[in-house]
C-alpha cells in the first residue's frame, strides 16, 4: 500500500522505510506497511483482481488499463503481470498506470519482494529496468503485450492533469486512518472521472467515509468480504 498526495519536504526524494521480519517494508512517514501482513499476493487476488472481474475481462480484451493508486513495492504491478500472461489474448495489450508519491529505489523493491517465489521472474525483470533515480513518469515496456507506467509525485494533481482512462481501478493507498488525503472526495471524484463507462475499482478499504466519497464521486458500490478475516472490501462500477 502507499502513499498520499502529500508534498515532500524540500530535498526529500524517498519514502523513509523501516523493515520488519527481514523483507516487509513499513512506512515511517505514514505508520504502516506496504501491504498485508498474512500475504499482500494472495490479497491482491482476492481484492484488485476479483473485485475487478479480473482476468474474465482479460479474455474479451484487445486492449486493457489498469490504473492505481499507490504503487508502493510493485507487487501489485507484478502479480497482476504474472496473471495478465496466462489470460491475455493474442497481441492484446495491457497498459498498468500506478500514482505515486515515493517510489522506491531498486533495491527496497528487490527486497520487498523477494518474499514470493512465484513472481520472481516479474521482481527480477522489474528490478532490471527500473531507473536509478525514479522520477517524472517512468515508463517500462515489461514485455510487448505489457507496458508499466509509474506516475511520481502528487496523485490529485497528476490524475487531474492525465488524459487516461482507466477500465479498472486498484485503489492501495495507505490505510485511511493512516492516509486520509488518498481517499479524498476529491481524489475519488478524479478517480471516477478517469474510469471508463462501465469500468470498475476495488480496494481493501472499507471506511465509512471512503465509502460515501465513492458513491457521491457516482459509482455504485458493492460490499463483500475482506481478505484474511477482514469484515469488508469494496468495489464498484462507474454506470454504463
Amino acid at each position: 500500500m502507499t502513499h498520499s498526495n502529500m508534498t515532500p519536504e524540500p530535498g526529500e526524494s524517498a519514502q523513509p522505510l523501516t523493515w520488519h521480519d527481514g523483507d516487509m517494508p513499513y512506512s515511517t512517514a505514514f505508520g504502516d506497511h506496504f501491504y498485508c501482513q498474512t500475504d499482500g499476493r494472495l490479497e491482491c487476488g482476492h481484492v484488485f483482481h476479483a473485485g475487478n472481474s479480473l482476468p474474465q475481462r482479460w479474455q474479451t480484451a484487445d486492449r486493457f488499463s489498469i490504473g492505481e493508486l499507490g504503487f508502493g513495492t510493485g507487487l501489485n504491478a507484478c502479480e497482476t503481470w504474472r496473471r495478465w500472461k496466462e489470460y491475455r489474448r493474442p497481441a492484446s495489450h495491457l497498459h498498468f498506470v500506478s500514482f505515486e508519491l515515493y517510489p522506491m529505489q531498486a533495491d527496497e523493491i528487490d527486497r520487498a519482494l523477494s518474499r514470493w517465489p512465484e513472481i520472481d521472474a516479474e521482481r527480477q525483470a522489474l528490478v532490471a529496468k527500473w531507473p536509478q533515480v525514479p522520477a517524472g513518469t517512468v515508463t517500462v515496456a515489461l514485455d510487448e503485450q505489457t507496458t508499466l507506467s509509474v506516475i511520481c509525485g502528487d496523485a490529485f494533481a497528476n490524475l487531474s492533469a492525465s488524459p487516461l482512462t482507466f477500465d479498472a481501478w486498484f485503489l492501495d493507498g495507505f490505510a485511511p486512518s493512516k492516509n486520509s488525503a488518498m481517499w479524498s472526495a476529491e481524489l475519488m471524484q478524479q478517480v471516477h472521472d478517469h474510469t471508463v463507462p462501465g469500468g470498475s475499482f476495488a480496494t481493501y478499504a472499507a471506511a465509512g467515509f471512503v465509502r460515501r466519497n465513492l458513491i457521491a464521486a457516482g459509482y455504485s458500490l458493492e460490499r463483500r468480504p475482506g481478505f484474511a478475516g477482514k469484515r469488508e472490501m469494496l468495489c464498484g462500477r462507474r454506470p454504463a
